[in-house]
């Protein structure tokens, strides 16, 4: 069975943050991690979680443009989700290619839900040699379910535990671009 088409979806679902509310977010957001790589002599390596983490580290990205901090790009493709509305076993699509040893890294992502795809992501950059590995979300899912050890250096809003799409979080693939989070109606 085919999964309803966005536009069905969205006459039911419920607006959880705004745009005006995500962009004041990570404004707050890039003043933190502005502060944390102020005086180090070579700029953070940031990654990009695609697909989702797409428009928010874009954000965060000129917002600290803003604020003086110079970064260093590269991404990764790492998802359990696959267009579905539940996990299953993480597929790496496509790793960094900017070398990790001796480097700080800051990972952008859309939201920690459970933290599967964070802990791999972490234990990947670590086992390439980064010095430090920090982690900024747009969103971060209330529940207690979050693997051990694993959170948000810095976070934006906080989301219900239902299901959340928009601002780089997708329903089947469909309205990542939508700027806002929206919930799924229960």
């Amino acid at each position: 069975m085919n999964a309803p088409k966005l536009a069905e979806v969205m006459a039911d679902a419920d607006l959880i943050h705004d745009r005006d509310v995500l962009e004041a977010a990570i404004e707050e957001m890039a003043d933190a991690i502005r502060s944390e790589y102020a005086d180090d002599e070579r700029p953070p390596l940031f990654v990009t979680i695609m697909n989702g983490g797409m428009p928010f580290a874009s954000q965060l990205a000129f917002a600290l443009g803003e604020r003086g901090l110079d970064l260093e790009f590269d991404y990764l493709h790492a998802t359990r989700y696959r267009g579905a509305t539940s996990g299953s076993r993480l597929a790496w699509l496509h790793r960094p290619a900017t070398p990790m040893r001796g480097r700080r890294v800051l990972l952008a992502d859309d939201i920690l839900d459970e933290g599967h795809t964070l802990k791999a992501v972490i234990r990947w950059c670590e086992d390439e040699g980064a010095a430090d590995v920090r982690v900024a979300v747009l969103a971060t899912k209330i529940h207690d379910r979050c693997v051990d050890g694993v959170c948000a250096d810095w976070s934006g809003v906080e989301v219900p535990d239902r299901y959340v799409f928009g601002y780089g979080m997708d329903y089947n693939e469909q309205g990542r671009n939508l700027p806002a989070i929206y919930a799924l109606a229960d």
